[in-house]
């Protein structure tokens, strides 16, 4: 009787093994790249046929001449996928107040000129460390450094964060947002075809 069921258990254990392991997922890959191959493999945007990022994770992005993205605590680098995570930091704690400090000091030093009030999103890192978009508000205050330097006018800079700009999931969650990797090479195509640096 012991040996049935324990030969039973594990004939079971093979099957489920083989169906949860290897069949179910082999099935929900080979659906999804079939139905939206582009998603399947990470949103991944080319360029020339070189891939220059993905729309789903942030890049960082430190000359002026670009928007800015949300600033990244993941280590040891930013936007390091395989180390998602915040600083952790809670909201009295001196190294957040430094840090918010220092990029406050970081978006002056590249715009004097700008004296609109500076967008949370632009001085504090998500939970994640990955936001590929920034609020509306942050990309309006970075339109006229951008529109500076690239000989471009505000007026054009803000048709192309219009473009970037996406709306709400399902219309009603979340906040429209602007994803600053489409963004900037919307701009380097726009420079491009305008002549601007």
């Amino acid at each position: 009787m012991f040996f049935k069921h324990l030969v039973t258990s594990i004939l079971a254990l093979l099957l489920f093994t083989v169906i949860t392991g290897l069949l179910y997922p082999f099935l929900v890959t080979a659906i999804a790249q079939i139905a939206f191959p582009g998603k399947a493999n990470g949103s991944m945007l080319k360029r020339g046929g070189k891939t220059v990022g993905s729309e789903l994770i942030g890049q960082p992005f430190s000359d002026p001449k670009y928007f800015w993205a949300r600033p990244s605590a993941t280590s040891p680098f930013p936007y390091n996928a395989a180390s998602s995570g915040g600083s952790n930091y809670g909201p009295l704690n001196p190294a957040l107040l430094d840090e918010v400090q220092g990029r406050i000091t970081e978006l002056k030093k590249a715009d004097s000129l700008n004296a609109l009030p500076i967008p949370v999103d632009l001085v504090t890192s998500s939970s994640s460390g990955l936001d590929p978009d920034i609020s509306i508000a942050a990309a309006a205050y970075q339109v006229p450094r951008v529109a500076r330097l690239r000989g471009l006018s505000e007026d054009r800079v803000r048709a192309l964060v219009e473009g970037a700009t996406g709306g709400r999931t399902l219309g009603i969650l979340g906040e429209p947002h602007v994803n600053v990797l489409n963004l900037n090479l919307a701009l380097d195509e726009s420079s491009t075809k305008t002549g601007g640096n």
